[in-house]
């Protein structure tokens, strides 16, 4: 293997076979993500398993200048190629002096969990979530409850592509068993929903339809399986709650089977997605405002931080005023949100594309599917004489968007938004109108997210981990003003060549 990494190889030469591919864009601002091929790809990989290899050296190499305990927790999640990709990794870990202490077959709160139970500082989860089949990933931290920003990810990729990593003695591998019973375990303590609830447990053929079934029966409710098979070719569709093929078939699931509500787990277990009992699609950051309504009068005074692309019922939400509680919006990303929730002390955070941060004493304040599924069924037990629907409409009124990811290159994504903001700042300046509204506020925090008169907003920001833009609507007023709303973004992308066709549209 050559010292320096390559950034492309062709996948039949000779030199794939012995020299390290890895495409410096595979590195995000809070993961990593690359194309990695399956059999009858014919798109060329961005990665090879001597890349892998040179992204544990690296990641070993960062550990040490951390100055953190040299040991890992690894795990993989159920593709045909994430247990090679693991152990090309650890073998990369290895020679840079860390101990590696391999989980197996794991979700990615799993690993997280691993880090509290083994009292291991640093983890690294081999997985590419609800990414298609072909694609594989690493989510790293070496600061539990948190996971790798920006700078510790501009830093790994400074190592790794320059070829500086170093070599170490002291590296070693421990198989641990038994970790996974644990964490169900763990999950499911001291839970016993009494309230007789079935619930559609939807798990996309991921690899959260491994543990999810057994958690969710362990905390005493009926479960009806859906598409909990592994099976890493995702037949149906991606293991995404925020995908609407995967929304509507648990709304279907759930109307047929009569059950309370439907919960919907990505790729690797750490998002969640809720339908109610009349099979409404209730959007993330909906879950999460109905969850911090629940807890505030057990927590009165609590903060809650939030992404910029949820609701802004946040800020104005009577329940919340009356206790006492307050609400910070921040980056998108589940990084942001874990790190921010943890630096206020916050109750919760949460993110829209259904990252829920369950801070002490109701979560140890990682990421974890199963975690907020948990908090779901709880409100739904201390709420005995209404339904998940009651819940959902006890909430002030607003319309909102999926989350819709039209293509855009990693190379150009940054690019296309810094023109996008420059639009959306001058059309406030120059006093033009959106959907027939003034812009009465433009928040470039994240991409930019205008504001309108009358409360409606819009969001145009880059993806962080896959090739794409994310665009998002809400208005308090009507679905035909989201539409509307959309429009008028979509208009302007349409005059960005380097922006493509959108996963989803209204």
């Amino acid at each position: 293997m050559t010292t320096k990494p390559h950034a492309s190889l062709k996948p039949n030469s000779w030199e794939f076979e012995t020299e390290a591919l890895i495409k410096p864009t595979g590195f995000r601002e809070y993961d990593a993500r690359w194309w990695f091929g399956h059999p009858g790809s014919d798109k060329a990989p961005d990665l090879n398993l001597y890349g892998v290899q040179a992204l544990g050296a690296g990641l070993g190499t960062l550990i040490h200048e951390l100055g953190v305990a040299p040991k890992i927790v690894v795990g993989h999640d159920f593709r045909s190629y994430s247990l090679s990709v693991k152990q090309a990794l650890e073998v990369g870990l290895m020679s840079a002096g860390i101990e590696v202490h391999d989980i197996g077959l794991a979700l990615s709160p799993t690993a997280y969990y691993a880090q509290f139970d083994l009292d291991i500082p640093c983890v690294a989860m081999v997985t590419a979530s609800h990414n298609s089949n072909g694609w594989t990933g690493v989510k790293m931290g070496a600061n539990r409850p948190l996971t790798f920003g920006p700078d510790e990810m501009s830093r790994l990729k400074e190592i790794v592509l320059s070829g500086s990593a170093k070599t170490r003695s002291g590296g070693g591998y421990v198989r641990q068993a038994g970790v996974a019973e644990r964490y169900l375990d763990d999950v499911a303590k001291d839970v016993a929903i009494k309230r007789p609830l079935k619930v559609v447990a939807a798990c996309g053929n991921g690899t959260a339809g491994a543990f999810a079934p057994q958690a969710l029966r362990a905390m005493g409710v009926e479960v009806v399986e859906m598409d909990c098979e592994l099976d890493h070719t995702f037949p149906r569709y991606n293991p995404n709650p925020e995908d609407m093929k995967m929304l509507h078939a648990m709304r279907d699931a759930v109307l047929e089977h009569g059950a309370d509500v439907g919960l919907g787990f990505d790729g690797d277990g750490d998002r969640c997605g809720v339908i109610d009992n009349e099979g409404e699609e209730i959007f993330a950051d909906k879950i999460g405002l109905m969850l911090a309504r629940d807890l505030a009068p057990l927590h009165p005074g609590a903060s809650f931080v939030v992404d910029v692309k949820s609701t802004g019922l946040f800020a104005i939400d009577p329940v919340l005023a009356e206790h006492g509680c307050k609400t910070d919006y921040y980056k998108t990303g589940h990084s942001y949100i874990k790190r921010r929730s943890k630096e206020l002390g916050a109750l919760a955070g949460f993110e829209k594309s259904g990252h829920f941060f369950l801070q002490p004493p109701i979560g140890r304040g990682y990421d974890d599917g199963l975690v907020a599924a948990r908090a779901v069924l709880q409100m739904l037990e201390r709420n005995p004489d209404k339904t998940m629907a009651d819940l959902r409409r006890d909430l002030p009124m607003s319309y909102g968007s999926p989350t819709m990811s039209p293509a855009c290159a990693d190379e150009e994504k940054y690019g296309v938004v810094e023109k996008i903001v420059e639009r959306f700042q001058a059309r406030k300046t120059n006093g033009e109108a959106v959907a027939g509204r003034a812009i009465t506020d433009v928040n470039t925090v994240n991409g930019v997210r205008f504001s309108l008169e009358g409360g409606a907003w819009g969001l145009v920001r880059a993806s962080s981990n896959t090739p794409n833009l994310v665009v998002v609507v809400e208005s308090p007023n009507s679905h035909e003003e989201v539409v509307s709303v959309f429009q008028a973004i979509e208009t302007v992308l349409a005059g960005c060549p380097e922006v493509g066709e959108f996963d989803q549209k209204l």
